[in-house]
């Protein structure tokens, strides 16, 4: 593969950038009940990240495939289109693993990369695509402090991310069984929980 211009997501220690979030039980907004949520990006000015575990039943691979003008010529991909949170949608993103990284892709962790652009897709089709990837309509989105603010009321637990989560098959049983890779016991995390 040619080398390409790589962007980098400035990280620093306090902001959760690459990490994963999960829901606690008293999450009740329903559109973030028990998702489990990769930072692709997070500092100052707020966070956006991929809900990994929520599936858009109503679109298929290929009815994407087929709005973007793109012919899809391995029969055998069988890509499931997540719901990626509740901002935009319409518009399509890719985490994809850093094996692939095309002129737009941003590198989010040494393993771990997000594409917004039809390129990946493109060469995913042409068997030139990365070994891993997960395609999502729309993205989770913070303003400043709102991210913060709900993590202190309890609202997420913050883990480190790893592609064993990120691209796992069955995203119906993610949450919980992400708390207990982590040793979480989901029947353990109360409704109330207190700060120490």
């Amino acid at each position: 593969m040619s080398s390409k211009k790589v962007k980098k997501i400035a990280e620093t220690d306090f902001h959760l950038t690459g990490q994963i979030l999960v829901a606690m039980p008293q999450m009740q907004d329903p559109r973030f009940k028990k998702s489990v949520i990769f930072m692709c990006g997070h500092d100052d000015h707020g966070a956006m990240g991929i809900v990994v575990n929520k599936l858009i039943e109503s679109v298929t691979f290929e009815d994407l495939l087929q709005q973007l003008n793109l012919e899809n010529i391995d029969k055998s991909l069988d890509i499931q289109v997540h719901y990626g949170g509740p901002v935009e949608i319409g518009r399509g993103f890719v985490l994809h693993s850093t094996d692939y990284m095309a002129e737009a892709s941003v590198e989010v962790t040494n393993d771990i990369a997000l594409s917004a652009s039809t390129t990946v897709l493109d060469d995913v089709i042409l068997g030139n695509g990365p070994d891993h990837i997960l395609l999502a309509l729309g993205y989770a989105g913070w303003s400043s402090g709102q991210l913060e603010e709900e993590i202190m009321k309890n609202g997420w637990l913050t883990l480190p991310a790893d592609g064993s989560i990120l691209f796992d098959t069955n995203p119906n049983t993610l949450w919980q069984r992400t708390l207990e890779k982590f040793g979480v016991d989901p029947e353990h995390l109360f409704a109330h929980t207190g700060h120490a």
